[in-house]
């Protein structure tokens, strides 16, 4: 029985995943364009990416903004949400999702996710209901779409907005619709780790005129579309892309298709390899997923299987055979500290009046994912060889065998 690495042994693999960002001399070339035009604000980049960017994701409109996080802030104000409402959203997330509610005055409730999916759970979002609630926040987390269907349905029913989170979820689609389009407007980021990026950048698309004008004005200081320079309609602020980040955008847009569908097809082998592994378990397939961005490779572990480790020592386990295992989300987003910021407003704020202490909030599917079963690859993972997945199963497999020799560390 070869030795773990972490005890001395030879690791599965030396050699590294392919690297990221990928680039070649077409970014230098869209850099140095930009440059030497000496136009480096925002421009005729910026709005060639933004209806680029709109088609490509099935939508008639695009804002380009500096990152995800204003992207899903700006869009929450194009809603027209703020003071005391609530908002429906997962808390197997990045905090951005939260904060961004947060920082428009309105008030966040969690809803537990599907255990099989890692996304959020309709039926969850339905008891979560009240009402204040305005709006459902579903995020397509690691480039897999919620439950579209059932989100809509819910929100037809309550005349509630949707706002997708698609920050991880690039041309992913819900049958055949890519997400970002399906709701009422959508977010998107660019930031370094991400499957087209541009260093830090975000997208908001919308086939809704009015709020497509609403989010226009807000990211770009309170002007209108064809308005003077010096004429503020709405509180915006500076939230535009610059031409170098547009530039890049451009070119990194031009792979994304042929990516994808990399990333998918080792997906699905690494699926197969890594389903006949006992208490490792890949996320369950839905064929109303016609296609999936895999900004991460998710896997649900039993620690039963491994007798009893963690997953952060499993994930040590691997790494050091050379495997670029993830915990991901370690603990649901409402035990993070940082809510306590938002105490006095808008948690407490007089014009919600209601009593909301998220220490009591318990999600089972959420604190089964961040504590137990949760692991992460990451994107360029599966911009491997065939062999390179099999590496990851191999991985397993001897960390499976040797699992009495783990301690907790």
């Amino acid at each position: 029985m070869p030795k773990l690495a972490l005890k001395g042994g030879k690791p599965v693999r030396s050699q590294s995943f392919p690297r990221w960002p990928i680039f070649d001399g077409r970014e230098e070339k869209a850099l140095k364009d930009v440059l030497e035009s000496g136009f480096w604000g925002t421009g005729s980049r910026k709005k060639e990416f933004e209806e680029r960017f709109s088609n490509y994701q099935h939508a008639k409109y695009g804002v380009a903004v500096n990152n995800g996080t204003a992207a899903l802030e700006v869009s929450l104000r194009a809603l027209g949400l703020g003071c005391s409402d609530e908002v429906i959203l997962p808390a197997y997330t990045f905090m951005a999702t939260v904060t961004a509610v947060l920082y428009v005055n309105a008030v966040p409730i969690f809803a537990d996710i599907d255990p099989d999916a890692f996304t959020i759970d309709p039926e969850s979002v339905e008891s979560s209901i009240s009402e204040k609630t305005k709006a459902l926040l579903p995020v397509h987390v690691s480039g897999r779409p919620a439950d579209m269907d059932a989100l809509t349905a819910i929100a037809g029913k309550h005349d509630l907005c949707i706002l997708e989170d698609a920050c991880q979820a690039w041309g992913s689609e819900w049958k055949s619709r890519r997400v970002g389009s399906i709701g009422d407007i959508g977010a998107f980021s660019f930031q370094s780790s991400k499957n087209i990026t541009s260093g830090e950048g975000g997208m908001i698309v919308t086939s809704d005129e009015k709020l497509y004008f609403e989010a226009w004005s807000l990211h770009n200081c309170g002007r209108l579309p064809q308005g003077a320079w010096y004429e503020h309609h709405l509180p915006g602020g500076n939230y535009r892309m610059t031409e170098f980040q547009a530039a890049l955008l451009l070119v990194q847009l031009e792979r994304l298709d042929e990516q994808t569908e990399k990333r998918m097809n080792n997906a699905r082998y690494l699926d197969s390899l890594l389903s006949k592994i006992d208490g490792i378990k890949p996320l369950k397939r839905d064929e109303r997923i016609t296609r999936n961005a895999y900004h991460l490779y998710i896997i649900r572990f039993h620690p039963e299987s491994f007798e009893g480790v963690s997953k952060a020592v499993l994930a040590k386990a691997m790494q050091a055979e050379g495997i670029p295992l993830s915990v991901g989300y370690s603990r649901p987003l409402y035990k993070e500290p940082y809510l306590e910021y938002f105490k006095k407003c808008p948690l407490s704020c007089p014009y919600y009046g209601k009593p909301l202490d998220y220490s009591k909030t318990n999600l089972p599917a959420t604190e089964k994912a961040c504590y137990r079963e949760g692991l992460w690859l990451p994107q360029n993972v599966l911009l491997g060889s065939g062999q390179d997945m099999e590496d990851i199963a191999m991985a397993f497999e001897k960390v499976k065998e040797n699992a009495d020799e783990l301690e907790e560390l």
